[in-house]
């Protein structure tokens, strides 16, 4: 199989891995620290109606499935990469970034732990994953 080819096939598989993470986390997040009152986690609406809401301790959850999704995502990608590593990594965190970005701008999420988020959660946690890989 040509390089490229099986870099394009790492980065896609390394890309649905850390969005199961992602996922897994924030479905199961609830249990541990639970949304506000009347919010539907599931539901991006009622998320985005409720932001209001929400207290520093409700970001955590969001947070790790940020950081825990980029990082399994890139050590993916990268594990299965064959040349070209660092860049597979990057275009990995990138891809999550843009994600993070969008999602945050959908939801109207606060100022503060949008900066936070995209600060320490995705580019950071994608070197990790490309570090540990490597």
């Amino acid at each position: 199989m040509k390089p490229v080819l099986r870099n394009l096939l790492a980065i896609s598989g390394g890309v649905l891995v850390g969005s199961a993470f992602n996922m897994l986390i924030v479905s199961k997040g609830g249990i541990y620290i639970s949304p506000p009152l009347g919010v539907d986690p599931e539901d991006i609406k009622s998320i985005r109606a409720n932001i209001h809401l929400y207290e520093a301790k409700h970001y955590i959850i969001p947070f790790l499935a940020h950081a825990i999704g980029t990082f399994v995502a890139a050590f993916v990608a990268v594990k299965l990469a064959i040349r070209r590593k660092q860049t597979v990594g990057i275009i990995v965190g990138t891809w999550f970034f843009i994600g993070g970005i969008t999602v945050a701008s959908m939801i109207g999420t606060p100022l503060s732990p949008t900066i936070v988020d995209l600060a320490f959660a995705y580019f950071p946690f994608a070197w990790l994953g490309l570090k540990l890989a490597k």
